[in-house]
Protein backbone atom coordinates (compact mmCIF):
# COMPACT_ATOMS: atom_id res chain seq x y z
CA UNK A 1 0.00 0.00 0.00
CA UNK A 2 1.21 3.81 -0.93
CA UNK A 3 2.37 5.66 2.24
CA UNK A 4 4.59 4.14 5.07
CA UNK A 5 4.36 1.47 7.37
CA UNK A 6 5.40 1.73 10.98
CA UNK A 7 5.51 -0.56 13.71
CA UNK A 8 4.30 0.45 16.81
CA UNK A 9 5.07 -1.20 20.66
CA UNK A 10 2.02 -1.50 22.18
CA UNK A 11 0.72 -3.36 26.14
CA UNK A 12 -0.14 -5.59 23.68
CA UNK A 13 3.05 -6.18 21.97
CA UNK A 14 4.01 -5.27 18.11
CA UNK A 15 1.01 -3.84 16.38
CA UNK A 16 1.88 -3.14 12.10
CA UNK A 17 0.03 -0.07 11.24
CA UNK A 18 0.26 1.77 7.47
CA UNK A 19 -0.32 5.39 6.60
CA UNK A 20 -0.53 8.20 4.65
CA UNK A 21 -0.80 11.67 5.45
CA UNK A 22 -3.27 12.65 3.26
CA UNK A 23 -0.65 13.81 0.29
CA UNK A 24 -0.47 17.26 -1.00
CA UNK A 25 -4.09 17.86 -0.82
CA UNK A 26 -5.20 21.19 0.33
CA UNK A 27 -6.83 20.58 4.03
CA UNK A 28 -10.19 22.46 2.17
CA UNK A 29 -10.16 19.96 -0.03
CA UNK A 30 -9.92 17.01 2.15
CA UNK A 31 -12.55 14.68 2.07
CA UNK A 32 -12.42 15.19 6.39
CA UNK A 33 -10.13 16.78 8.24
CA UNK A 34 -10.16 13.81 10.54
CA UNK A 35 -7.60 10.66 10.59
CA UNK A 36 -9.38 7.51 9.23
CA UNK A 37 -8.70 4.11 10.69
CA UNK A 38 -9.22 0.70 8.83
CA UNK A 39 -9.70 -2.40 10.36
CA UNK A 40 -9.57 -5.77 8.76
CA UNK A 41 -12.18 -8.60 9.58
CA UNK A 42 -11.06 -11.42 11.54
CA UNK A 43 -10.28 -15.05 9.94
CA UNK A 44 -8.17 -17.63 8.81
CA UNK A 45 -5.82 -15.43 6.31
CA UNK A 46 -6.95 -11.59 7.81
CA UNK A 47 -4.59 -8.84 7.09
CA UNK A 48 -4.36 -5.17 6.13
CA UNK A 49 -4.45 -6.00 2.65
CA UNK A 50 -8.52 -7.07 2.77
CA UNK A 51 -8.89 -3.11 3.59
CA UNK A 52 -6.54 -2.17 0.68
CA UNK A 53 -9.13 -0.75 -1.83
CA UNK A 54 -10.31 1.97 0.80
CA UNK A 55 -6.88 2.63 1.60
CA UNK A 56 -6.38 3.49 -2.09
CA UNK A 57 -9.71 5.23 -2.71
CA UNK A 58 -8.92 7.54 0.64
CA UNK A 59 -4.85 8.04 0.97
CA UNK A 60 -4.88 11.26 -1.27
CA UNK A 61 -7.86 12.78 0.47
CA UNK A 62 -7.15 12.34 4.04
CA UNK A 63 -5.04 10.71 6.64
CA UNK A 64 -5.89 7.10 6.47
CA UNK A 65 -4.06 4.68 8.85
CA UNK A 66 -5.02 0.50 8.09
CA UNK A 67 -3.94 -2.09 10.79
CA UNK A 68 -2.82 -5.44 11.16
CA UNK A 69 -4.46 -6.82 13.82
CA UNK A 70 -2.57 -8.37 16.46
CA UNK A 71 -1.48 -12.20 15.38
CA UNK A 72 -1.85 -10.85 11.41
CA UNK A 73 0.08 -9.79 8.83
CA UNK A 74 2.91 -8.17 10.12
CA UNK A 75 2.05 -7.93 13.42
CA UNK A 76 3.21 -9.47 16.89
CA UNK A 77 1.79 -13.70 16.40
CA UNK A 78 3.14 -15.17 19.21
CA UNK A 79 0.79 -18.00 20.59
CA UNK A 80 -1.34 -16.08 23.28
CA UNK A 81 -4.60 -15.57 24.29
CA UNK A 82 -6.54 -13.97 21.28
CA UNK A 83 -9.37 -12.60 22.86
CA UNK A 84 -11.79 -9.81 22.25
CA UNK A 85 -9.66 -7.52 24.95
CA UNK A 86 -6.73 -8.12 23.33
CA UNK A 87 -7.73 -6.86 19.56
CA UNK A 88 -9.63 -3.89 21.53
CA UNK A 89 -6.66 -2.90 23.16
CA UNK A 90 -4.78 -3.02 20.29
CA UNK A 91 -7.36 -0.55 18.66
CA UNK A 92 -6.77 1.49 21.34
CA UNK A 93 -3.06 1.86 21.23
CA UNK A 94 -3.45 2.86 17.29
CA UNK A 95 -6.11 5.13 17.85
CA UNK A 96 -4.06 6.92 20.73
CA UNK A 97 -0.62 7.10 18.37
CA UNK A 98 -2.73 8.75 15.41
CA UNK A 99 -4.40 11.56 17.81
CA UNK A 100 -1.25 12.00 18.71
CA UNK A 101 0.51 12.44 15.31
CA UNK A 102 -2.41 13.96 13.93
CA UNK A 103 -3.35 16.67 16.50
CA UNK A 104 -6.39 15.11 17.22
CA UNK A 105 -8.65 14.10 19.96
CA UNK A 106 -10.84 11.87 18.14
CA UNK A 107 -10.84 9.75 14.75
CA UNK A 108 -13.48 7.88 11.88
CA UNK A 109 -13.04 4.08 12.21
CA UNK A 110 -14.19 2.12 9.82
CA UNK A 111 -14.17 -2.08 11.17
CA UNK A 112 -15.07 -4.82 8.97
CA UNK A 113 -17.42 -8.36 10.15
CA UNK A 114 -16.17 -9.15 13.41
CA UNK A 115 -13.54 -6.47 13.80
CA UNK A 116 -16.77 -4.11 14.35
CA UNK A 117 -17.03 -6.00 17.37
CA UNK A 118 -13.87 -5.07 19.03
CA UNK A 119 -14.18 -1.36 17.54
CA UNK A 120 -17.74 -1.18 19.01
CA UNK A 121 -16.61 -1.91 21.99
CA UNK A 122 -13.67 0.41 22.21
CA UNK A 123 -15.90 3.14 21.51
CA UNK A 124 -17.80 2.84 24.30
CA UNK A 125 -14.52 2.47 26.40
CA UNK A 126 -13.39 5.73 24.92
CA UNK A 127 -15.90 7.85 23.61
CA UNK A 128 -14.05 10.29 22.91
CA UNK A 129 -11.75 9.24 21.04
CA UNK A 130 -14.07 7.54 18.04
CA UNK A 131 -16.27 9.99 16.07
CA UNK A 132 -17.50 8.19 13.69
CA UNK A 133 -18.22 4.21 13.01
CA UNK A 134 -19.05 2.48 9.67
CA UNK A 135 -19.28 -0.89 10.07
CA UNK A 136 -18.91 -3.72 6.69
CA UNK A 137 -21.09 -6.47 7.23
CA UNK A 138 -21.07 -6.93 10.86
CA UNK A 139 -21.74 -9.60 13.59
CA UNK A 140 -24.15 -9.84 16.09
CA UNK A 141 -27.17 -9.08 14.04
CA UNK A 142 -27.93 -12.15 12.59
CA UNK A 143 -30.26 -15.19 13.54
CA UNK A 144 -33.10 -14.58 16.39
CA UNK A 145 -30.74 -14.98 19.23
CA UNK A 146 -28.92 -11.53 20.60
CA UNK A 147 -25.90 -11.64 22.66
CA UNK A 148 -26.48 -10.02 26.10
CA UNK A 149 -24.22 -12.21 28.09
CA UNK A 150 -21.97 -10.92 31.19
CA UNK A 151 -19.24 -7.79 30.06
CA UNK A 152 -16.41 -8.93 28.53
CA UNK A 153 -17.24 -12.61 27.73
CA UNK A 154 -17.05 -14.58 25.01
CA UNK A 155 -18.70 -17.29 23.16
CA UNK A 156 -15.12 -19.39 23.28
CA UNK A 157 -15.40 -23.34 23.42
CA UNK A 158 -12.44 -24.58 25.35
CA UNK A 159 -13.25 -28.14 24.26
CA UNK A 160 -12.96 -27.36 20.43
CA UNK A 161 -9.81 -25.11 21.05
CA UNK A 162 -7.90 -27.94 22.96
CA UNK A 163 -8.88 -30.15 19.81
CA UNK A 164 -7.67 -27.49 17.18
CA UNK A 165 -4.15 -26.99 19.13
CA UNK A 166 -3.58 -30.95 19.90
CA UNK A 167 0.10 -30.86 19.53
CA UNK A 168 0.19 -33.66 16.97
CA UNK A 169 -2.18 -32.20 14.25
CA UNK A 170 -2.61 -28.08 14.99
CA UNK A 171 -0.33 -27.59 12.60
CA UNK A 172 -1.65 -29.47 9.85
CA UNK A 173 -5.18 -28.52 10.87
CA UNK A 174 -4.21 -24.79 9.89
CA UNK A 175 -2.24 -26.43 6.75
CA UNK A 176 -5.24 -28.18 5.57
CA UNK A 177 -7.76 -24.77 6.30
CA UNK A 178 -5.33 -22.71 4.61
CA UNK A 179 -4.76 -24.16 1.20
CA UNK A 180 -4.74 -22.04 -1.69
CA UNK A 181 -7.70 -23.75 -2.84
CA UNK A 182 -9.67 -23.73 0.46
CA UNK A 183 -8.46 -20.16 0.58
CA UNK A 184 -10.26 -19.69 -3.04
CA UNK A 185 -13.85 -21.29 -1.35
CA UNK A 186 -14.14 -18.91 1.37
CA UNK A 187 -13.41 -15.79 -0.72
CA UNK A 188 -16.13 -17.02 -3.20
CA UNK A 189 -18.46 -17.64 -0.20
CA UNK A 190 -18.01 -14.44 1.03
CA UNK A 191 -17.97 -12.54 -2.39
CA UNK A 192 -21.26 -14.69 -3.53
CA UNK A 193 -19.62 -15.41 -6.74
CA UNK A 194 -16.90 -17.19 -8.55
CA UNK A 195 -15.14 -13.56 -9.07
CA UNK A 196 -13.08 -12.68 -6.13
CA UNK A 197 -10.21 -10.22 -6.19
CA UNK A 198 -6.97 -12.11 -7.14
CA UNK A 199 -4.19 -9.77 -5.55
CA UNK A 200 -6.04 -10.19 -2.18
CA UNK A 201 -5.99 -14.35 -2.30
CA UNK A 202 -2.72 -13.88 -3.18
CA UNK A 203 -1.32 -12.10 -0.49
CA UNK A 204 -3.91 -14.45 1.73
CA UNK A 205 -1.97 -17.53 0.13
CA UNK A 206 1.49 -15.64 1.29
CA UNK A 207 0.15 -14.44 4.96
CA UNK A 208 -1.01 -17.67 6.22
CA UNK A 209 2.67 -19.44 5.44
CA UNK A 210 4.33 -17.39 7.75
CA UNK A 211 5.22 -18.35 11.81
CA UNK A 212 2.49 -18.13 13.80
CA UNK A 213 -0.18 -17.51 11.62
CA UNK A 214 -1.84 -20.42 12.93
CA UNK A 215 -2.50 -18.97 16.75
CA UNK A 216 -4.83 -15.91 15.98
CA UNK A 217 -7.04 -18.54 13.52
CA UNK A 218 -7.62 -21.02 15.93
CA UNK A 219 -8.83 -18.73 18.54
CA UNK A 220 -11.60 -17.56 16.18
CA UNK A 221 -12.51 -21.14 14.98
CA UNK A 222 -13.04 -21.53 18.75
CA UNK A 223 -15.32 -18.40 18.94
CA UNK A 224 -13.27 -17.24 21.17
CA UNK A 225 -13.22 -13.82 19.82
CA UNK A 226 -16.60 -13.03 19.32
CA UNK A 227 -18.24 -11.21 22.36
CA UNK A 228 -21.00 -12.63 24.18
CA UNK A 229 -22.25 -9.32 25.07
CA UNK A 230 -21.87 -7.34 21.44
CA UNK A 231 -26.01 -6.67 21.42
CA UNK A 232 -25.10 -4.48 25.16
CA UNK A 233 -22.21 -2.75 23.11
CA UNK A 234 -23.58 -2.03 20.11
CA UNK A 235 -27.15 -0.72 21.86
CA UNK A 236 -24.58 1.64 24.11
CA UNK A 237 -22.70 3.15 21.38
CA UNK A 238 -23.78 7.26 21.21
CA UNK A 239 -21.80 7.95 18.22
CA UNK A 240 -22.99 7.87 14.55
CA UNK A 241 -22.91 4.97 13.24
CA UNK A 242 -22.83 3.34 9.19
CA UNK A 243 -23.99 -0.05 8.78
CA UNK A 244 -23.42 -1.39 4.74
CA UNK A 245 -25.37 -4.86 4.74
CA UNK A 246 -24.55 -7.23 1.85
CA UNK A 247 -27.01 -8.75 -0.14
CA UNK A 248 -25.53 -11.71 -1.75
CA UNK A 249 -23.15 -14.45 -0.11
CA UNK A 250 -23.13 -16.43 3.26
CA UNK A 251 -23.62 -12.44 5.10
CA UNK A 252 -27.00 -11.89 4.39
CA UNK A 253 -28.69 -12.02 7.97
CA UNK A 254 -29.21 -8.47 9.87
CA UNK A 255 -32.07 -9.59 11.59
CA UNK A 256 -31.03 -8.56 14.61
CA UNK A 257 -30.68 -4.93 13.65
CA UNK A 258 -34.15 -4.14 14.69
CA UNK A 259 -33.00 -3.65 18.28
CA UNK A 260 -31.38 -0.61 16.85
CA UNK A 261 -34.98 0.91 14.88
CA UNK A 262 -36.00 4.29 15.78
CA UNK A 263 -32.13 5.07 17.21
CA UNK A 264 -31.08 8.28 15.03
CA UNK A 265 -27.21 7.40 15.45
CA UNK A 266 -27.99 3.99 13.63
CA UNK A 267 -27.71 3.62 9.64
CA UNK A 268 -28.33 0.37 7.67
CA UNK A 269 -28.08 0.59 3.87
CA UNK A 270 -28.21 -2.61 1.64
CA UNK A 271 -25.03 -2.09 -0.35
CA UNK A 272 -25.71 -4.11 -3.59
CA UNK A 273 -22.71 -6.81 -3.63
CA UNK A 274 -20.75 -9.16 -0.95
CA UNK A 275 -19.67 -8.63 2.25
CA UNK A 276 -16.50 -6.86 0.90
CA UNK A 277 -18.41 -4.15 -1.27
CA UNK A 278 -16.01 -1.93 -1.53
CA UNK A 279 -13.82 -4.37 -3.42
CA UNK A 280 -16.86 -3.83 -6.21
CA UNK A 281 -16.85 -0.40 -7.97
CA UNK A 282 -20.26 -0.89 -9.07
CA UNK A 283 -21.94 -1.76 -6.25
CA UNK A 284 -22.03 2.23 -5.15
CA UNK A 285 -20.32 1.44 -1.47
CA UNK A 286 -18.09 4.39 -1.52
CA UNK A 287 -20.54 7.24 -2.58
CA UNK A 288 -22.48 6.34 0.36
CA UNK A 289 -19.82 5.78 2.71
CA UNK A 290 -18.23 9.21 1.61
CA UNK A 291 -21.66 10.85 2.94
CA UNK A 292 -21.90 10.00 6.40
CA UNK A 293 -17.52 10.74 6.65
CA UNK A 294 -18.76 14.37 5.64
CA UNK A 295 -22.26 14.47 7.28
CA UNK A 296 -21.92 17.67 10.12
Amino acid sequence: MPGTRCELDTPVGRVAVYHSEGGAVLAGDSLSPVPLLLVHSINASGSAAEVAPLYHHYYESRAVYAVDLPGYGFSDRSERPYLPRLMTDALHAVIAHMCQRQGVSAVDVLAVSLSGEFAARAQCEAPGTIRRLALVSPTGFSGRRRRYGPPGSTLGVHALYRLFTWPFWTEGIFRLLTRPGVIRYFLRRTWGSRTIDEALWRYAVITTGQPGARHAPLRFLSAYLFSADINTLYEAIQCPVWVSMATRGDFTDYQGRTTLKGRPNWQFHAVPGGALPYCEPQSGFAPLLDAFWRMP
